[in-house]
């Protein structure tokens, strides 16, 4: 699989349901999102001024999107209602056809831009790998058809030692009606 090809089968809108076990603090967690991901034209305004703001070379990129999500999740400790929600660029920037880099404007276990390297196995499994600060995250996502499809994550210690926290997702693609 090729990034454009991983891309253009991730666009749409999910609904994802996710198990996350946090091992810092002892605690399980479920998570219901809504996940919308969709291709942006290169001249998209914010996206140019995204891209303005990084060391990308604006001709080396592939197929950038955006994500937006809505989670609820069963351990808000101050609001069990709360909703979180938020937008990131991803910007990839193909190596080969198996390899490249992905411009993250927010990572996903530290809310920072963040480059991070992917690369794809033999079955097509996708499996992202992203330096932060304070931890390293390696996600793998896969589908197990057009419109199903398996994210993990395991999130470890900057020093790459320790396990934080692991996560599971089953993601269906809704239909457009």
């Amino acid at each position: 699989m090729s990034i454009e090809q991983f891309v253009a089968q991730s666009e749409g809108q999910w609904r994802s349901m996710r198990s996350a076990h946090s091992l810092a603090f002892r605690q399980f967690e479920d998570v219901i999102s809504n996940i919308m991901i969709e291709r942006l034209p290169a001249d998209n305004q914010e996206l140019v001024n995204f891209l303005l703001s990084v060391p990308i070379i604006p001709g080396t990129i592939s197929s950038p999107f955006q994500m937006t999500w809505e989670a609820e999740s069963d351990w808000e400790p101050d609001d069990p209602t709360a909703v979180s929600q938020g937008t990131c660029f991803l910007v990839p920037i193909p190596q080969t056809k198996r390899t490249g880099l992905l411009m993250r404007s927010k990572g996903y276990a530290e809310s920072e831009a963040v480059m991070s390297s992917y690369s794809f196995l033999d079955d097509g499994t996708f499996i992202l790998k992203s330096v932060y600060g304070q931890s390293i995250a390696e996600e793998r996502i896969w589908f197990l058809s057009e419109h199903v499809r398996c994210r993990s994550s395991v999130l470890r210690t900057s020093e790459g030692s320790g396990i934080l926290q692991t996560s599971f997702s089953s993601e269906v693609k809704r239909l457009a009606t």
